[in-house]
This record gives structure tokens, sequence and C-alpha cells, in this order.
């Protein structure tokens, strides 16, 4: 934060002249230098990584699927040779992308690689020496930090929009079901267009990809962290995709009455039901089978499918894994070698 806002916030209510009430005598000069530190702060934001937002343009030839069509986002130009992080539900099913730039150029694109996941996707023009954004830390937000959204709203290219953070570490589901964790909520006003865009700090920096608002509410968006993307991009750009553990079953959230809970010292009364097991997967091969209880895996407690699908997003594929479950009554170890999925 620059030191004009650190200044302003830091004003306290004594220092303001008062009248014979004791109320505050409103001076225009202060609000002037408070409006004027908001919107340096703004302003400078924009100026520095405007001209690396772009529009996305994606045009979709009529399939038996669906009826095409055209439709528009955003993105941010992350490396000066043309990579460009936006989100997966705008590029998904396109058959041809556009990406215009801030000072009129428009460039012909190509998908690199998606991950419905963390609905992330990475898309690249065919230049060099273009403007970029520096990525910074999301680990390091703070609730009502300020922060600033960049994009394309319903196709008014280069919209500002400007709010705080209004919480961290929030759980959004993605189209692809699995729960993206750590996601951050603003009331920054975003629309259709704005996704893909960046949402930045008063610094200057990429903190998060906005991805998502919620309809018929006011003042609730989300992003998804940039600490996230900085791991997806680079598994898109080395591998085309998000490489992930994958054990070979189904399963599902199961309740556990209190004695089976109490023997297994779980923290929580549910455990991961297996409920189908694939034939020649990872899985099997271990001797896991249909109706078996894990409840923990490499000695971490999972209760829950969402859990699961978190630790897995971190398991390097290859490397065996312990699984603890309950099998037939009896607490029984398994090692698991998961494979790429």
């Amino acid at each position: 934060m620059n030191q004009d806002i650190h200044w302003v916030l830091s004003i306290d209510r004594e220092d303001l002249p008062s009248g014979n009430d004791g109320s505050v005598i409103r001076d225009q000069d202060s609000d002037r230098e408070l409006l004027d530190a908001y919107s340096r702060a703004v302003t400078n934001v924009v100026e520095t990584v405007g001209p690396s937002v772009v529009a996305i343009n994606i045009k979709q030839r009529r399939a038996a699927s669906r009826p095409g069509g055209e439709g528009s986002g955003s993105g941010v130009v992350i490396t000066p040779d043309g990579f460009v992080l936006t989100n997966n539900h705008v590029v998904e099913n396109s058959d041809r992308l556009e990406v215009s730039l801030t000072d009129g150029r428009t460039f012909p694109a190509q998908v690199v690689g998606t991950d419905p996941a963390t609905d992330l996707a990475v898309i690249r023009i065919s230049d060099g020496n273009l403007p970029t954004s520096e990525l910074g830390d999301s680990d390091l937000l703070k609730v009502g930090q300020l922060v600033i959204a960049i994009g394309n709203p319903l196709g008014f290219q280069s919209t500002v929009s400007a709010g705080v953070v209004s919480a961290v570490g929030r759980s959004l589901r993605s189209q692809a079901g699995r729960l993206i964790d750590g996601v951050i909520q603003t009331d920054v006003a975003l629309n259709p267009g704005n996704s893909g865009g960046p949402l930045v700090d008063s610094r200057g920096r990429v903190i998060g990809i906005n991805t998502a608002m919620i309809y018929m509410a006011q003042g609730i968006s989300f992003a998804i962290p940039i600490n996230t993307a900085r791991w997806v991009v680079t598994e898109l750009v080395m591998h085309g995709k998000v490489r992930r553990a994958y054990l070979g079953i189904g399963a599902q959230t199961r309740p556990v009455n209190r004695r089976i809970q109490h023997n297994l010292a779980l923290n929580t009364p549910t455990v991961v039901e297996v409920v189908t097991v694939e034939k020649n997967g990872p899985a099997e091969r271990a001797g896991l089978e249909q109706g078996d209880y894990i409840f923990s895996l490499n000695e971490t407690q999972v209760a829950t499918v969402d859990d699961l699908h978190r630790l897995l997003s971190k398991w390097p594929p290859g490397t065996p894994l312990a699984v603890e479950l309950l099998h037939s009554g009896r607490v029984e170890n398994y090692r698991v070698t998961p494979r790429e999925g």
C-alpha cells in the first residue's frame, strides 16, 4: 500500500477540526486529499496492468450438442512471448480464438491447455515483446484490502472496477465437480465478460483470476488465487494438462456410528466409502474392494470425497501412497501407487 493511503487510513478523529458541539467539521481540502489518494492507487494500477489485459473473442461452430455462436471473455498476458492466463469456461469448446490488446492489435490464439478442475486455461498468441503483469502472492491477502478488477464485461473493453477483499479461504465447486480451495471473495463488480481477467492489488500485482459472480446477489464475486494458478500454468505449459494422482475408485462420503468414530480416533463422523473399483486400476491391484471405508491417506485423515481429491491433487503420480481403511470390520493398511489421471 503506498504512503498516501497509509497516511489517510491513519488519520485519527481527534486530528479533524470540530465545532462547539463536538461534531466534525468537514474540510473540503481533506476530502479532496482522501479521494486523491484512493484515485492515485487505482489509476497507477490501471496504467501498470492495463496494457497486459486482453479481450478474448470466441467463435464456435454449430454441433450436435451445442448451437454454436460467439462469446467473449478476458485474460492477462503473463509472459512476453504470448502466454495468456484465463478461465477454462471462457475458451472451452471454442473453434477459433482471437485476442485483442488495448493498443488495438489483434492476434489469433491457440489453446495451450485447460484445467476444468480449477477453471483455468492458458492460451498463446504468436508475438514477442508483449506487455506483461507481475504475479503476486495470494497467501498474503488480508480481508479489507483494496483490490481492482480489469476486464471486458459485456463487451466493454478495458473496464475497471474496485473494491475490497471480503473473505479469503473460500471453497468454490468447479464445473468439473471438484472443490477449488483458497478462493478469494470480493465485492468488486463483475459481469459476464470479466471472466479470466486479473484481480490486482494496490501495487499492481495480479493476486487472482476473476472467475464467478452470484447472480441476483450484489457485491459477491470470486477469484481463483494466483498461487493456485502458478502451479496450474506450469503443468499446462509443460504437459498440456494438469497431472493428478488417480486411484481408480468411485467413492462417496459415508457417515459412521460413534463407536467406529471412537475406535478409529476420527475427528469427524464420516469416512470415504469405496463404491466402485476400476478393473486393473491402481486400487484394485493394491487389493481395495467395494465397501471398504477409507479414513486415512498417508497418515492424513480423510472424511469426505473432497478431502480425498485435495490430497490426491498434490500427490505425485507413480509415488506409493499409504491407505488406511476399514475392511470387513478390520483396520487394514495398503500401499497404492496412483497413476496419472
